[in-house]
């Protein structure tokens, strides 16, 4: 662990994580929906507050928007705790603390969405080579099949497999995430199973 003493790891961990956790509590989502004037995205279309239900609601600028906020969310806590000299596996706990608050936000009544992009956006920042590798899954999944939470399901079975090889140091915090994930995926995949989860079909 690459930090100065063990005494200032446990200075900044407490803060670090409420920090990441208050980050994550701040719901693009729902924040952008309000600023264009769209419906909740937690009654509409999935009932999920991510971009790509707002992309569904209301288009392409608006889901940039919440994309970008929502992969910030979970960049800035890794680059804070690394700049703070903490090693890997506490960067990677307090990116894992952002996205819990993207789930379970305490701002919005802990109505959060699956925290894709937030996860995205620490993996990038913990290690970008396996980011680009769960990125380039998810694309190749997407691709294929065209719904969004086969893609990220697959792509956060390889994120942990590529932090064991290449920074096993954050191996357990970014599995405990991609388990968290896929827990809170369930309705999804029951969806999927049922052959009736939202999908993007291609244009003819």
């Amino acid at each position: 662990m690459q930090a100065g003493t063990l005494q200032d790891v446990w200075f900044w961990l407490l803060p670090l994580c409420v920090a990441g956790y208050l980050m994550g509590s701040i719901s693009s989502a729902i924040l952008v929906c309000r600023l264009f004037g769209y419906p909740d995205p937690r009654t509409e279309g999935s009932n999920n507050p991510g971009a790509t239900n707002v992309l569904r609601i209301g288009g392409k600028p608006a889901a940039a928007l919440t994309l970008l906020g929502d992969v910030l969310k979970g960049v800035i806590p890794v680059v804070l705790a690394r700049s703070l000299d903490m090693g890997p596996f506490i960067a990677a706990l307090v990116g894992t603390f952002a996205f819990l608050g993207h789930l379970y936000p305490v701002f919005f009544h802990f109505q959060g969405g699956k925290g894709v992009a937030t996860a995205f956006g620490l993996l990038f920042a913990l290690h970008w080579p396996s980011g680009l590798l769960a990125g380039g899954t998810w694309l190749l999944v997407f691709a294929l099949n065209r719904i969004s939470s086969i893609a990220s399901l697959s792509a956060f079975v390889v994120a942990p497999a590529c932090i064991f090889a290449w920074l096993h140091q954050a191996f357990w915090p970014m599995l405990a995430l991609s388990l968290v994930m896929i827990a809170r995926h369930r309705s999804n995949l029951q969806k999927i199973l049922r052959g009736e989860e939202l999908g993007f079909r291609k244009k003819d």
